[in-house]
C-alpha cells in the first residue's frame, strides 16, 4: 500500500469531523488523492513538480477545467494538513495556481415553463403522485439543493407558516420560506406520507421501500416531469436556477437570494444578475421596434 493512502483517509476524516465538509465533497476530493498515490506514492515523492506533472497529465487526458480546479483544491488542502500535521515540512501544492472553471449554468426555465413542469409529475399511483408534486413544487419555491431537500425531515417543514429548515453545505442551517402552491403540495403528500414511509422513518420524503429517498429518485422525477413538459435538458439544479432568476427578476435583493440560497459569498449569487440581464437584452431585442 502506498504511504499516501493512510494518510488520505486520515485526511478524510477530517474533513468530515472538523471541516464539515458533505459526503459528496469528501468522496471527490477522497477519489481525487487516490488517483495521486498511484503516480506519487509517498510523502517524500510529493512536490511541486510531482502534483504539476500529475494535473498536466489530466490535462492531456483532456479533463474538464471544472475537473483540474477540484483537483488542484484537493492536492492543495491535503498538502496544508499534511504540514500541519508535521508529515510535510512545507507547503508544497501552496504556489499551484487553480485554473479558472469558468460558470456554465444549467438551463433557466421561463416562468410559464417552471409553472407548467412542477404541476407535470408523472407518477405510478396517488401516493407517489402527491410526493412528487411536493418534491417539484418545493425545489422550485425554495430553490434547494437536491441533498438539501433529501435530507429533509417531517420537522423540519411547518406548512403552517410556509418555512423549511434546509441543512446546506458544511451543515449550516437556514430557514428557507416557500409559498401556498408548495405549502397545498406538501400538505396533501404529508396526509398520505404514511401509506409509503416505514414507521420509524423521519425522512420527510421516501422511496418506495419507505426509507429515506435516494437523490437519484428525485433526479428521474425532475427528468419525468420535464420531458412531459417538453424541456428535456432541465436538471435538478436547473429548478434551483431558475427559481433564483425569477426572484431577481420579480424584485427580490440580490442579497436575500443569496440568503435563500444558502450562497456563503454574494458574487456566487451575483451569475443570476448576469442571466436575468441576458434574457431582458434578449427580450427587448424580440420585442421593441428600435431594437
Amino acid at each position: 500500500m502506498a504511504e499516501l493512502i493512510p494518510l488520505i483517509e486520515d485526511y478524510c476524516e477530517s474533513l468530515h469531523l472538523v471541516a464539515g465538509k458533505s459526503p459528496a465533497t469528501i468522496k471527490s476530493y477522497r477519489s481525487d488523492l487516490q488517483l495521486l498515490a498511484q503516480d506519487v506514492a509517498t510523502t517524500k515523492e510529493l512536490t511541486l513538480s510531482s502534483l504539476r506533472a500529475w494535473l498536466a497529465k489530466a490535462v492531456a487526458e483532456g479533463k474538464s477545467k471544472a475537473t483540474l480546479a477540484r483537483r488542484t483544491a484537493s492536492v492543495k488542502g491535503f498538502s496544508a494538513w499534511l504540514v500541519k500535521q508535521g508529515e510535510l515540512d512545507r507547503d508544497v501544492a501552496a504556489r499551484l495556481v487553480t485554473p479558472k472553471a469558468g460558470r456554465h449554468l444549467p438551463r433557466v426555465l421561463a416562468q410559464k415553463e417552471a409553472g407548467e413542469l412542477v404541476g407535470n409529475a408523472v407518477s405510478e399511483d396517488e401516493v407517489q403522485f402527491a410526493r412528487d408534486s411536493a418534491i417539484l413544487e418545493l425545489m422550485y419555491a425554495a430553490g434547494v439543493r437536491i441533498g438539501e431537500l433529501v435530507g429533509l425531515d417531517v420537522g423540519d417543514v411547518d406548512v403552517a407558516k410556509r418555512t423549511a429548515k434546509v441543512t446546506g453545505k458544511g451543515n449550516k442551517q437556514r430557514m428557507v420560506p416557500f409559498g401556498a402552491a408548495a405549502a397545498d403540495a406538501l400538505s396533501q403528500w404529508i396526509t398520505v406520507r404514511g401509506e409509503l414511509a416505514q414507521a420509524e422513518e423521519s425522512a420527510l420524503f421516501v422511496g418506495v421501500r419507505g426509507k429515506r429517498i435516494d437523490p437519484r429518485q428525485v433526479r428521474r422525477v425532475v427528468e419525468r416531469a420535464a420531458a412531459v413538459t417538453g424541456v428535456s435538458d432541465l436538471t435538478p439544479h436547473g429548478l434551483r436556477h431558475s427559481a433564483a432568476t425569477h426572484m431577481l427578476e420579480g424584485g427580490a435583493d440580490l442579497r436575500i437570494v443569496q440568503e435563500m440560497l444558502g450562497h456563503s459569498s454574494l458574487q456566487t449569487t451575483q451569475i443570476y444578475t448576469h442571466v436575468t440581464a441576458s434574457r431582458l437584452k434578449a427580450a427587448f431585442d424580440q420585442a421593441h421596434p428600435r431594437a
